[in-house]
């Protein structure tokens, strides 16, 4: 199976790694040549340098054959671009998208995109840490 990793930041290579470990035929995606090094040098993948909204960069990774796009650059807009591209343009039906923005990400998901937001993430897991914590009860006071 072919993935695509748009993005090779902390996220990105992580996952591209995780992938390739997994049996995955995985090709990165970045503007950043130094990207590279955060795959580690015995990376099995591809790694292009590039910018994931160009169509020929897109090609060039191998996006026709692609089974699955994930897009994880820093940017939202770029990664809502991205992802309807590889969606709508190239097929690829297991597109994955992170987004930042709640509102955003709520918005695409009803789109058809796959949207992970951590930020919603963030906020879901530190509310319920915060409820399962031990409280002091509040103490009341008595009018007299």
């Amino acid at each position: 199976m072919k993935a695509i990793v748009v993005g090779c930041g902390r996220v990105g290579s992580k996952v591209a790694k995780k992938l390739a470990k997994a049996g995955w035929d995985v090709t990165a995606i970045d503007e950043a040549e130094e990207a590279l090094g955060r795959l580690g040098e015995d990376w099995p993948g591809g790694f292009i340098v590039g910018h994931g909204m160009d169509v020929k960069v897109l090609r060039d990774a191998g996006i026709e054959e692609a089974d699955a796009v994930v897009v994880a650059t820093n940017g939202d807009n770029t990664n809502i671009v991205v992802g309807q591209v590889a969606q709508k343009r190239f097929g690829i039906e297991c597109t994955v998208v992170r987004l930042l923005d709640p509102a955003r990400a709520e918005l695409y998901s009803t789109l058809g995109l796959r949207v992970v937001c951590p930020t919603s993430s963030a906020i879901d897991v530190l509310t319920e840490a915060v409820k399962s914590c031990s409280v002091r009860p509040q103490a009341t006071t008595r009018a007299g």
